[in-house]
């Protein structure tokens, strides 16, 4: 990815901080790292997530502590140490990865439904603490993307969820990367506390 970048964007300045968001002490050791690197921060993704179907009667308590622990710790951790980092430039903005499912549910899905439903919360709740520090705070909320793990579930399942879409194709990383580069740019200055869908018109 970053060599992507690089050929993109030759003038490109970029740096690699490995962490585990769900680590309250990788994650401040990263922001540290980033603090020397840079001083300030403009926009923080918080796109890390792990999805572990099971119906409610097989999921166990290591299953829901992983996908939390990710998913919704994850998101809290970095928008801490983001936060305050912004705050101290001209503000910033703060974009959560959420699901269609954290919107609507689905069977088999609690666990999941209930750590990205989590971010949507998460994602209004610091739209309201942080905007008098000019930080927006928004999320997106996916439906089916035509990504490996999507194509995991095997042809028959996945073209179940094709079916499903209005709009009769899944969707591209690309197309949740735009919304997110709207929301990174100043184009989206008067926009915080917003859950938008990436989603074709999925029903679920």
């Amino acid at each position: 990815m970053q060599a992507e970048i690089a050929e993109e964007v030759p003038d490109a300045r970029l740096s690699h901080l490995a962490l585990d968001v769900s680590s309250p002490e990788s994650v401040r050791d990263a922001f540290l790292q980033l603090f020397k690197l840079t001083r300030r921060l403009d926009v923080l993704l918080s796109n890390a997530g792990v999805l572990d179907d099971a119906l409610i009667g097989m999921v166990t308590p290591d299953q829901i502590r992983r996908v939390f622990d990710t998913n919704t710790y994850g998101v809290l951790f970095c928008a801490q140490y983001a936060s305050r980092l912004m705050a101290r430039g001209d503000g910033g903005s703060i974009i959560n990865i959420a699901s269609i499912i954290g919107v609507n549910g689905n069977l088999g899905q609690a666990v999941y439904a209930g750590s990205k439903a989590a971010v949507i919360g998460i994602t209004k709740s610091l739209s309201k603490e942080l905007a008098p520090a000019n930080i927006r705070v928004n999320a997106i909320a996916p439906g089916f993307i035509d990504t490996d793990m999507a194509r995991s579930i095997g042809p028959e399942k996945f073209a179940e969820r094709v079916a499903s879409i209005k709009m009769g194709r899944a969707g591209t990383p690309e197309e949740v990367a735009k919304v997110a580069l709207f929301l990174a740019s100043d184009l989206s200055s008067y926009v915080t506390g917003q859950t938008i869908g990436v989603d074709g018109g999925m029903l679920i």
